[in-house]
């Protein structure tokens, strides 16, 4: 599977008696019914670790480029009506500021050491404290309420699976807790966040900006208001779009369904 294709569903399912594995690429399963593949003895494997530096550096990409304004400042520099550069035009700083990473699964804490290197207060919230000499390697303090969290940082970044608990864990109660000087960064999924509650808090200032590697659906729509926001950066889901990335997730595959034909134990399976 590539970019959720093909659809794994019952039809299908049925129209392929002699399927032994489902190998999907990158680290999300939301999109898989893992129960009903399995109801028919089809096992499944993923890519989860491969694509965990990557998409950790994009999350350190959006967060530099929303607060140094790097699209805005981009089209300003290119635009043929441009004659001065104004003065007053600025962004805000990300060393010693402080990040909030909701989910400290391998590229949370990948972002979290990429962020020390910025000199940034770290907290996080996960489902599990982290040990203390992970925290301390990177300087992070736990946060078990979120609340706690989104109150305290300048950056909120977002690097949780996909779950029935997560689906919308950022909606309108949440924004309201952040500072309005924030920024929301999500490089987890679109559906962690309920986009009209975040599109109201852009509109009425109650956050600063957002930074948004996914959203729902991909692509959006041409005329969603998200589109036309110059406090927004959307990139097209290339948390893992490299090309050594991309060819080992390729390979990581297609071990996984040599595996699979040959009955022997698969490299990443989903369990």
């Amino acid at each position: 599977m590539w970019y959720h294709r093909p659809v794994i569903n019952e039809e299908l399912l049925q129209s392929l008696p002699n399927l032994k594995v489902v190998a999907s690429s990158g680290v999300g399963i939301d999109h898989l019914d893992l129960k009903l593949i399995s109801s028919y003895g089809v096992k499944v494997s993923n890519t989860p670790f491969v694509v965990s530096t990557d998409t950790a550096d994009l999350g350190m990409t959006l967060m530099l480029a929303s607060s140094r304004r790097l699209v805005e400042g981009h089209e300003m520099a290119v635009s043929p009506d441009t004659e001065h550069f104004p003065a007053d035009w600025l962004g805000v700083e990300v060393s010693g500021a402080t990040l909030g990473i909701v989910g400290m699964g391998t590229i949370g804490y990948k972002v979290a050491e990429r962020a020390k290197a910025f000199e940034m207060k770290i907290l996080y919230h996960n489902r599990n404290q982290r040990k203390k000499e992970e925290e301390s390697a990177v300087g992070a303090f736990y946060c078990k309420k979120i609340d706690d969290l989104l109150q305290q940082s300048d950056f909120v970044l977002l690097a949780v699976n996909l779950t029935p608990q997560t689906c919308k864990l950022i909606g309108k109660r949440e924004l309201e807790l952040m500072k309005p000087t924030a920024t929301l960064i999500n490089i987890s999924r679109g559906l962690v966040v309920d986009q009209d509650a975040l599109v109201e808090a852009l509109q009425n200032k109650v956050i600063k900006a957002a930074a948004l590697d996914v959203t729902y659906p991909e692509p959006l729509p041409r005329d969603h208001p998200l589109l036309k926001m110059k406090n927004v950066i959307i990139t097209p889901h290339i948390g893992s779009a490299t090309k050594k990335t991309r060819w080992v997730m390729m390979e990581e595959m297609a071990e996984s369904i040599e595996a699979g034909l040959a009955g022997l134990p698969i490299p990443r399976e989903v369990l």
